[in-house]
């Protein structure tokens, strides 16, 4: 169990920490930062999907011999 004393600076610091910080700003950047983030693994996620398709179908590679 904390000490009162272990509260209070716990309760400080968490006080501070709001007040410091403006949650808007905060939430928004955490969004920006997860569309980005997602549409960056979507984009690389089809890319790799097309190649790997391209690479099972053929790939335009051709080993004919005529």
């Amino acid at each position: 169990m904390k000490t009162p004393a272990q509260r209070y600076v716990l309760f400080s610091l968490m006080f501070f920490l709001l007040l410091s910080m403006s949650s808007c700003a905060a939430i928004g950047d955490i969004f920006k930062a997860g569309a980005w983030t997602g549409a960056m693994f979507v984009i690389v996620g089809i890319a790799l999907v097309i190649w790997l398709v391209s690479k099972l179908f053929g790939g335009g590679s051709s080993n004919t011999n005529t």
